[in-house]
Parts: C-alpha cells; structure tokens; sequence
C-alpha cells in the first residue's frame, strides 16, 4: 500500500470514528432538547464541513515544511521590513534564477475559515500564492518571477487573513537552460505532459511527447452513453490515445514526435513485479497494447506481439530515447508524486536508460499529485505556484520554476480543454461543495473549465525538481 493510500485509509477512519461521537451528541441533544434539534445541528454540521474541512490534508497547518537545497546554493541576505523585501546592497541576481524565499506564514483567526494569501506587489508582475486554512509554519514562496523588483527594492509582501513572522531568507537556483533545447516528457497518461509541462514542451526546439498508458479504466462517463464496461473501457482508451497523439499539435509538436504505447492504467506495478508476463487491462478485457498504438507514426519493439509486459515497457524507451536522443528528459518525481502508474513511469525510465548509448544532460522532475495535500497547488488559477509540502530534509531538492506568460496559460487551458478526460461533469456532490465553498470560503473556480485541473495547472509557473 502506498504512502498516500496509508494516509488516505487513516483519513477515512478517524472521519468514522468523529461521524460516530457527533451522531451520538445529536442524539443525546435530541432527547435532552428537542427531537428537530438533532436535524438542524446535522444540516448545518455538514455545511460547516463542506465549506471548511473537506480538503484531503494529511499534515497540521502548524508543521513547517521541511526543505534542504543542494550545498553552495547562493544564499543572497534579505530583509523584510514594514512589508518591504530589501536586498542587502551590492548584491546582483542572476538573470533568470529561480527565487525561493522562506519565512515563517501565521492565519489569522479568519485565515482559519478563508484562504491565507501572500500578495507580492511593486513590479510588472503582482501575484497571489495561497497557504492551508490555519497555516503556523514555515513557508517557502516563489519569487522567481520577481528578480528586477527585488533588485530594485520595491518588492512588497502583505499578508491576507496571514501575518508574516521572523527573518526571511532567500535561495537563488542558477538559470537552467532548459529552453530551447531537444526535450522529451514522459506522460504516464494522456494529460500529463500538458499539465505538467505545456509551457516547457511548447518553448522547446523540438519536442517528443511519450504516453505510457491508454487510461482507460474509470469509464462510467461512456456507461451513461448506454455502452457496457467493457466497450466503454475500449472507447475511453482510444479516445485518450487520440489525444495523446493529437492534442501536443496545438504547441506545434507534429504527430511524428508525438507516441501512445498503449499499456494499460493501474497495471504497471504489476508489470514491473513479473517483467515477462503480461499484465491486461482492468475493465477493456484486453492483454493486447496494439488496439491503442494504432495511431503511432513508426513500429516499437512492443508491436511485435502487443504484450503488456514490463520487458516491452522497457524495450519501447530504450528504441525512442536513441530515436530522439533528447537533451532535457521530464518525468515525474518519484517522491513527490505518489501515484503508482507515475512512480513506475519514473522506474521504467531510468532503468531503461541504465547503459544506454545516450544519455541526456538534464533530467526534471514533475508532480501532478502529492502524497499529503490533494488541493496544491493552492490558490486561483492564474496566480503563482509556492513549493509544495514536503518533510524529508535529508533529501535536497532542487526548484526549477518556469515562467508562463499570460498567453501561454490560455494556450495551455485550450490544450486541456481538449482532453476528453478533464471533460465530464463533476459529480453532484463535489458541485455542491464548490457552491457551498464559494458562498461561505470565497473560493472561486477556472474560467477555463470545470475540472479541479485546470486551477492547479494553469499558473503562471510551471514548478520543476532537478533530477
């Protein structure tokens, strides 16, 4: 079981265990009081909930995150003062670095029921980026976009429903020549290479998208269609296809560069465990890759039998790192992202370039989940990216953040619209809570789309690990 299941279990228990006292106070209050009592305490009880303790987060706000960076990270001396962020003098930023600022973020009591935010302001480039309801800790803001005004001294920092506490300090990460290079993203499914690196991939001089799985499991939205299991399974899977194969031609990534292998969602752990013997699909009743890598513009060595195993995995890598030979090599981060069809992903990736001819020059690392806070990023969509939770100071981490321009984020929106996973209607109860949410936490959802990614991902950052 992993890590993020653990807590997710522990999660679901003590919500049982508080359902059952408060049942047990209402009923008590109902004999006591008054037997409508019981009713109207449990209706409002459970809007209380909606609006203000129905985020997944598996951390006090009161912890402090716990960071380490790499040795000799430029450490420039900063001080806050009457709101005011100053570099001490004769200090020059790099052109282009990521900027990471630690200080200590407090709510206030209504930061306990409204979003805590740090506003940054005095330049060409004010953001928001927002902290836990109840937040006590130390924090780590993103200034990267923020250099010029720093430099100048007119960055300022004010707290909504927060209080900024003690000395800050400032990390500043070289640039990271990242840009305009030959790049490959590796998507365990369809959409995770537009959510995690739209900007990035869409910049590069040439650009490979690679998509392990079909993802064609979880497919009640084409049951309603009056399709079964299985045949809803197959047409999600290739509609999903179609559009890891389709969707990169909005950045003007041709469909040549563009790859589906086909393996099917949820199964690659069980591949990895038996690498020779073939894992089938869930729901598609299929132990056949090759009904999804139909629309592939050349033969993989997994085309020879269509067998979903770990060995063809790695044999379809090692034909398309040597065929691409990419200069920069985004895959997930396998601490920070839990999911197991990603953290296998991040496996077959690196063991299939163990002893392999070419090697690329960077490799980055992306997190479309996290293990402890299902709402991060926090905050709008359109507003920056602050670094997410993490506890493991024994493993330094190092930021690469990347700027979108405000034409990049609707371009990237566009992207995401199109994919027909990100397109269904949430359910009923999840449209409630949003509702409840916006009328009594002041959260607001995307103009660009109803699903929760599309404020998690369109930002005016796309957030980076050196590999």
């Amino acid at each position: 079981m992993s890590r993020k299941q653990q807590l997710l279990k522990r999660h679901r228990r003590n919500k049982r265990v508080g359902l059952l006292l408060a049942l047990i106070v209402l009923v008590l209050l109902g004999v006591a009081l008054a037997w409508w009592l019981p009713l109207v305490l449990a209706v409002l009880g459970w809007i209380a909930h909606e609006a203000w303790f129905a985020d997944h987060l598996f951390y006090s706000p009161k912890d402090d995150y716990q960071y380490s960076f790499p040795p000799f990270t430029q450490q420039p001396k900063v001080h806050l003062n009457a709101g005011r962020l100053r570099l001490d003098e004769g200090v020059i930023l790099d052109d282009g670095a990521t900027l990471v600022l630690a200080l200590r973020v407090k709510s206030t009591w209504l930061g306990r029921f409204l979003d805590p935010v740090v506003e940054l302001s005095g330049g060409e480039h004010p953001d928001r980026q927002t902290f836990e309801r109840g937040v006590n800790g130390l924090r780590y803001l993103n200034l990267s976009e923020q250099g010029d005004v720093l430099s100048r001294g007119d960055l300022r920092l004010r707290g909504r429903f927060c209080r900024l506490l003690g000395e800050p300090k400032l990390w500043s990460f070289a640039p990271a020549d990242v840009q305009r290079q030959r790049t490959m993203v590796i998507a365990p499914h369809a959409d995770d290479a537009e959510l995690a690196a739209y900007g990035l991939y869409s910049q590069a001089d040439e650009t490979w998208i690679v998509t392990l799985t079909a993802g064609e499991i979880e497919a009640e939205h084409y049951q309603q269609m009056g399709l079964d299991r299985v045949e809803a399974a197959r047409l999600k899977g290739r509609l999903r296809a179609w559009d890891s194969i389709a969707v990169p031609r909005w950045a003007g990534v041709p469909e040549s560069r563009c790859v589906q292998l086909g393996y099917f969602c949820l199964q690659l752990a069980a591949m990895q465990a038996a690498p020779s013997q073939p894992q089938g699909s869930r729901e598609a009743d299929l132990s056949d890759t090759r009904l999804f890598r139909q629309l592939n513009p050349f033969v993989l060595p997994g085309d020879a039998d269509g067998a979903p195993t770990w060995n063809n995995l790695l044999a379809d890598l090692r034909e398309l790192l040597l065929k691409a030979r990419p200069e920069v090599l985004v895959l997930p981060h396998p601490t920070l992202d839990p999911h197991p069809d990603h953290l296998c992903a991040h496996h077959a990736v690196m063991q299939a370039l163990e002893g392999l001819e070419w090697q690329p020059g960077i490799l980055l690392g992306y997190a479309n989940h996290l293990h402890d806070n299902d709402r991060w990023p926090m905050g709008d969509a359109g507003t920056g990216i602050a670094l997410p939770p993490f506890f493991d100071p024994a493993r330094p981490m190092h930021p690469v953040s990347l700027p979108l321009t405000l034409a990049a984020q609707r371009d990237k929106a566009m992207a995401l619209g199109m994919m027909h996973d990100l397109q269904p209607q949430a359910p009923f109860k999840r449209r409630l809570r949003r509702r409840i949410q916006r009328l009594l936490a002041g959260r607001t959802g995307s103009a660009y789309g109803e699903n929760e990614f599309f404020r998690k991902a369109v930002r005016r950052h796309e957030l980076f690990w050196w590999l």
